[in-house]
């Protein structure tokens, strides 16, 4: 069994770490240099630096700040927004990123993914999915969780595997944000359709709700930004009590 992954995520606006609930009410959480070296001393096992507006606001990601982030972590970091062509990918990986995001482009461009996924390989490509319940599915979300786009969040999952993803990073706009946990259901959802690595992310609050999301919903990785940001946890804290619960990680 692999180990599972604590993965810390720096959502960024106008140069810096922002955090909101279920994707609004933004407020400052930090220099994003500062905040991802002190998640590296933690031993987080990978960063996720997720330029949140830069697809909305049509530009490019702030590739002078992918150099600078880093040149001072030692860790995996994944780099989204604003990637729309071949160019970008390779323009951020060239600045230190070992993988890249893709989500709104992917969803209006498919042909994306295959195309990353042969030029750079599978392990580089990660396919980001917004996902909020509608009835009785669950909907893609474009445009920094502000487009609906009306594909099932399962069947795109599926496609976007076939096509070369390496891994699907799957948030929950429902459960962003709040404290109260992850969406098992949809994380356990998507394990389910995808033979490829998941990352559950939105509504950690708790130490629980870590060990919850890996042995209910079988994730591979966990993202979480708020409790980071704000002190609630540590990585260091989550990797112990999971350790004590007997689920591998990299301590």
């Amino acid at each position: 069994m692999l180990s599972k992954r604590i993965i810390p995520c720096l959502d960024i606006k106008a140069g810096r770490v922002v955090k909101g609930v279920k994707f609004l009410g933004l407020r400052d959480a930090g220099d994003p240099v500062s905040v991802a070296k002190e998640y590296d001393a933690q031993g987080a096992d990978e960063l996720v630096f997720l330029d949140i507006t830069a697809s909305i606001e049509n530009r490019k990601t702030l590739v002078a700040l992918v150099e600078k982030i880093a040149s001072n972590i030692f860790m995996p970091f994944t780099v989204g927004g604003g990637i729309s062509e071949i160019d970008d990918i390779r323009n951020i990986l060239n600045a230190g990123a070992e993988k890249v995001s893709l989500n709104t482009q992917a969803v209006k461009f498919p042909e994306l993914i295959s195309s990353a996924a042969k030029r750079f390989g599978s392990q580089c490509v990660v396919v980001a999915i917004d996902a909020k319940r509608q009835g009785e599915f669950w909907e893609v979300f474009i445009n920094g969780g502000r487009t609906p786009t009306g594909i099932d969040v399962e069947v795109w999952a599926e496609k976007a595997a076939r096509l070369g993803a390496g891994e699907i990073l799957l948030t929950s706009m429902d459960c962003d944000g709040t404290n109260d946990g992850y969406d098992i259901k949809l994380t356990k959802a998507i394990t389910s359709k995808v033979n490829i690595p998941v990352i559950a992310s939105g509504g950690a609050g708790k130490l629980e709700d870590f060990y919850n999301v890996f042995m209910q919903a079988e994730a591979d990785a966990a993202l979480a930004a708020s409790l980071f940001h704000y002190g609630k946890l540590s990585v260091k804290q989550i990797k112990e009590y999971l350790n004590q619960r007997g689920v591998m990680v990299r301590l």
